[in-house]
């Protein structure tokens, strides 16, 4: 494994040569010369002068892991070969081999035993390990190294029951669906969704499997009744009959759509995965199929993924999000060296760390976020965000959600609208009291408070 690391980080775990571990580094048996070597890389700096060595770096240097337990898989072979074309030695990881560590205010991890360092990481990690390979991203970001998918992402996109919630909050059209627990909420489950026939799915599952397409309501029943019996989590979900045995899978690398294709299943097959032998040939994506497709991508928290459409007849329906998508597919398909896009991108990104703004936020003792969502307070709805405050107060508005977009630092004359929410940061006794004064004489509970774990006062 090349030794070269990650730019982005300055954490470590210390540890003694020969094993014999005080209190503060029993977690991490590393002999201390991989460590501190380990850390000069992780913070960029050169070992023998301390110069920022990342700065200087071109994009060639990136060291590239890829966390796969399948290195003869089509999709890491061919991310492989595009990454060596470019000039890159990726390495592919397993993600069962990875030895995790953390101590008072320390981290460190090993991969087979050696310290595993490098600058980006592409996850592919398959549905039966979503545990622990999320686990390893985690403590990956943690350590600054840049992921092409974060843990969060994966989780999201791999719950479709969460990620439905997501995307249908955020307006995005999805297939009505129901969650059901127990077999006496079949018969209004199958009448929200629009009636016979269903599609019945279990949350977690991946190439068609653990969907379902039944006709009446009796067989609706006992199937349901067999996946609660396994422990199952089972959604209902509205059958597009215009989409029947056939959706379109679109690529998205970044923000933008790099590939896409139609998939058609055989013979009597509802479902037409690839892996289920369906068919697939090259689609051109309206626009409003694309930015589906990249606002799916994005909400869920993805740089790649594979969204899946259906061809509903008022327009596209977000099917599903995957996390890890396929690439023989998609690229026999389109003719697109999807690949190629994905580790061009890579190479592109990875001089910018991104941040987790959720967990920043809660690094000042007593600070944090509130949201006030305008509709609740009809009486402010037209006026200047600045006639909200006293004259010459500070207004703690740091953003403004309005039609599925965010406006960051938005201007004190902007008209607030009945579907805003302003998102509010500072010392929280402050802000809230900053706020019901804005929004005079409403009660204590009239605003939401974004996240209840905001404050670690």
């Amino acid at each position: 494994m090349d030794s070269s690391a990650s730019s982005w980080s300055s954490s470590t775990v210390g540890a003694t040569a020969g094993g014999s571990a005080s209190s503060s580094d029993i977690f991490c048996p590393i002999p201390s010369e991989h460590l501190k070597g380990a850390f000069h890389r992780r913070a960029g700096m050169d070992d023998t002068d301390g110069h920022n060595s990342a700065a200087e770096a071109s994009q060639s240097d990136v060291r590239l892991a890829i966390l796969s337990r399948g290195p003869r898989l089509y999709s890491t072979r061919r991310l492989v070969e595009e990454a060596r074309k470019r000039g890159l030695d990726p390495y592919v990881a397993d993600p069962m081999k990875f030895s995790l560590f953390v101590a008072d205010g320390r981290i460190d991890v090993l991969h087979n035993g050696e310290p595993f360092n490098f600058d980006a990481v592409i996850p592919r990690i398959g549905h039966s390990i979503t545990k622990h390979g999320v686990a390893v991203l985690r403590h990956l970001e943690q350590l600054g190294i840049w992921t092409a998918n974060s843990g969060v992402g994966i989780l999201q996109s791999r719950d479709k029951l969460h990620a439905s919630q997501i995307l249908a909050r955020n307006r995005l059209p999805v297939p009505r669906t129901t969650y059901v627990r127990d077999i006496i909420d079949v018969e209004t489950a199958v009448d929200f969704v629009g009636g016979l026939p269903v599609v019945i799915k279990v949350t977690q599952g991946t190439q068609g499997q653990g969907v379902f397409l039944r006709h009446t309501l009796r067989e609706s029943m006992n199937l349901v009744q067999g996946l609660l019996l396994t422990g199952r989590a089972v959604l209902v979900q509205q059958y597009i009959a215009e989409s029947h045995g056939k959706d379109i899978r679109a690529l998205v690398v970044g923000d933008r759509v790099v590939a896409s294709m139609r998939r058609k299943a055989r013979g009597r097959e509802f479902r037409s995965n690839y892996h289920l032998n369906g068919t697939v040939e090259k689609v051109d994506l309206p626009p409003e199929y694309e930015e589906a497709a990249c606002r799916a991508a994005r909400l869920l928290g993805l740089h790649v993924a594979g969204v899946d459409l259906l061809e509903g007849d008022d327009g596209p329906l977000v099917l599903e999000v995957n996390s890890s998508p396929g690439l023989e597919g998609i690229e026999k398909a389109s003719g697109v060296n999807v690949a190629g896009a994905i580790i061009d991108y890579v190479m592109t990104e990875t001089q910018f760390s991104e941040v987790d703004l959720d967990q920043l936020l809660r690094t000042v003792p007593g600070s944090g976020v509130l949201s006030l969502q305008i509709r609740n307070h009809p009486n402010v709805v037209g006026k200047r965000l600045e006639n909200l405050f006293k004259p010459g107060a500070e207004i703690p508005v740091f953003a403004l959600s309005r039609d599925n977009s965010l406006i960051w630092n938005p201007s004190n004359e902007i008209q607030l609208r009945w579907d805003d929410i302003l998102v509010c940061y500072g010392e929280l006794t402050k802000l809230r009291a900053s706020l019901r004064q804005a929004i005079l004489d409403v009660p204590n509970d009239a605003f939401t408070i974004e996240d209840r774990e905001e404050s670690n006062a």
